[in-house]
């Protein structure tokens, strides 16, 4: 009986990630943090707690900006952008580069349509997505988090192929339940 309470709640958790590299779980709270961002080319500073007054955000973090797979998701994420804006979500990407990195990636890559983020080493280890082979980097870790700064949905995989789709179907999904 005891066994049968674990597997169904295994199961329960494994229908909310993707992947195997994130440990924060479903249902985990969100570290809070304020960090330096870019958007369109311009420094702004970013907040979680006031970027879920506005709805889910979609906290996705990438290895480094300008290699071929966190361009490609980069671009990706702007192209479905106008979507994720009608589920209500905000998409943020974050990477350990310095914020002057990204200011050229918020334009080139992101097509200004999307903020990008620096993650310092307390988010990194608050959202335990360091790269454990290349320290200074983050792994591909895509968190959907909710208004009330749960996490609602984890992709975690290093192949930037499925974290957009998933993410969408996420965010889509909250908008369908609030309706």
């Amino acid at each position: 009986m005891k066994s049968a309470k674990i597997i169904l709640a295994l199961a329960a958790a494994a229908l909310g990630t993707q992947g195997s590299m994130a440990a924060l779980a479903v249902g985990a709270k969100a570290p809070e943090f304020t960090t330096r961002g870019a958007l369109a080319g311009k420094t702004f500073t970013v907040t979680l707690s006031h970027q879920l007054k506005r709805g889910p955000v979609v906290l996705y973090f990438f290895p480094k900006a300008f290699t071929p797979g966190c361009s490609a998701e980069a671009r990706e994420f702007a192209e479905n952008i106008d979507k994720f804006k009608a589920a209500g979500a905000t998409v943020i990407g974050m990477s350990a580069d310095p914020v002057d990195d990204l200011v050229a990636f918020s334009t080139k890559e992101c097509a200004g349509k999307f903020a990008v983020a620096s993650a310092g080493p307390n988010i990194v280890s608050g959202y335990d997505v360091a790269l454990k082979m290349r320290p200074g980097m983050t792994d591909r870790t895509s968190y959907v988090i909710a208004p009330s700064g749960r996490i609602a949905f984890v992709h975690s995989e290093m192949s930037y192929a499925g974290h957009v789709k998933s993410t969408l179907a996420a965010v889509e999904a909250m908008a369908m339940k609030q309706k």
